[in-house]
């Protein structure tokens, strides 16, 4: 399906929440070694620019990452503040990083960094951003070309999974993926992002995770009624195979931006 189009909702409340969640996990990952390699099934274009018309249609990143940044939510030594500071000096304060682009910044080198996109005029985005990186970039299914590459080299590693859920079979899909491809890849850590939305789809993920043989740990916040929108009601993380050690700082996180959400 070729419809979504993550530009106009880039830097929203959900962004802000996995995206700080992510920076966590991937800067404590990038400080041991040995080199891991990073997935992403659903790319997007990996770098958004809202002022575009697009992103100013919905006015999502005003009470995203431009109310984070105002109310000073997260301290500025967070790997997420630090990865976009990194990243604004490369683009400029209009400019937002996509989960690839973070990915880029607070991994290392050797790190090896694929990004999987499928959505034709998502993928050129994606293309010409990295076209100087040593990223692999590929125009494919995710879920398949995650699969053809598992086990990869480095063995450690981490794959997110974040589709637009515009076909409700995939809440119970990225589950189902995710165990499938632990079976493959057990040194995989997985990371499911999903919506909450009133008409409550997410519960099939819910259900999903529940059955799952997986080790998992969910992080879920919901939004104030007055910064609603388009029937998202909250956002939620999963994460399968959670790295030891990672978990309170993953907690303080969560906490620190349930809190702010909770004060509006």
């Amino acid at each position: 399906m070729f419809s979504y189009q993550h530009i106009y909702h880039a830097g929203s409340l959900a962004d802000v929440h996995k995206h700080a969640l992510l920076a966590v996990l991937l800067e404590y990952l990038a400080a041991k070694e040995p080199a891991l390699s990073y997935f992403e099934t659903h790319a997007g274009r990996g770098v958004y620019d809202l002022s575009a018309p697009e992103a100013k249609k919905t006015g999502e990143a005003k009470l995203g990452i431009l109310s984070l940044l105002k109310d000073r939510v997260l301290p500025k030594d967070h790997p997420f503040m630090r990865a976009l500071a990194t990243f604004v000096r490369a683009h400029g304060p209009k400019m937002y990083p996509g989960s690839p682009s973070l990915a880029q910044i607070l991994l290392r080198p050797d790190d090896a960094l694929h990004f999987m996109e499928l959505h034709p005029q998502e993928f050129d985005h994606l293309r010409r951003h990295f076209a100087h990186s040593h990223a692999h970039v590929s125009k494919r299914d995710g879920y398949q070309g995650v699969w053809a590459l598992s086990p990869p080299t480095p063995r450690r590693g981490v794959v997110l999974i974040d589709p637009s859920y515009e076909d409700k079979g995939e809440y119970a899909r990225t589950v189902d993926f995710a165990e499938d491809l632990a079976t493959r890849w057990c040194e995989a850590t997985l990371m499911v992002w999903y919506p909450v939305l009133r008409a409550g789809h997410e519960a099939a993920l819910r259900q999903a995770v529940a059955r799952s043989t997986l080790s998992s740990k969910t992080w879920e916040l919901s939004f104030p009624a007055k910064v609603t929108g388009y029937g998202l009601t909250g956002t939620g993380v999963t994460l399968f195979n959670v790295p030891t050690g990672v978990e309170e700082s993953l907690n303080a996180t969560h906490a620190l931006l349930d809190t702010w959400l909770q004060g509006l």
